[in-house]
């Protein structure tokens, strides 16, 4: 069941500045990040139930090649299935939810 998706504006400034990060790492970086994080929400919105719970509601799916991990909470809403994704890293995985990434 494909899904909905809803990505706050929080969640859009961490990749937002993560993108800024890795372009002034290496040119085209940033670029490289952007496409993992699109195929990871990608195939969040083809299989949401494919990735494990991490905590609670809470389910998560790690990007490709970085240190990231898309956490998202769903709801229903009527008959849609709306997922709320943030994107931060491994530290505020931990720090946020007592997990690990």
């Amino acid at each position: 069941m494909a899904v909905e998706l809803i990505i706050a504006p929080e969640a859009q400034q961490d990749v937002d500045e993560a993108y800024g990060w890795y372009e002034d790492r290496r040119p085209g970086l940033g670029e490289e990040f952007l496409g993992c994080v699109d195929a990871c929400i990608q195939a969040i919105c083809r299989m949401p139930d494919l990735h494990a719970k991490a905590h609670e509601e809470y389910r998560r799916a790690f990007v490709r090649r970085f240190p990231y991990a898309i956490l998202r909470v769903h709801w229903w809403e009527g008959d849609r299935l709306l997922h709320l994704p943030c994107i931060p890293g491994p530290k505020e995985v931990a720090q946020s939810l007592g997990v690990t990434c």
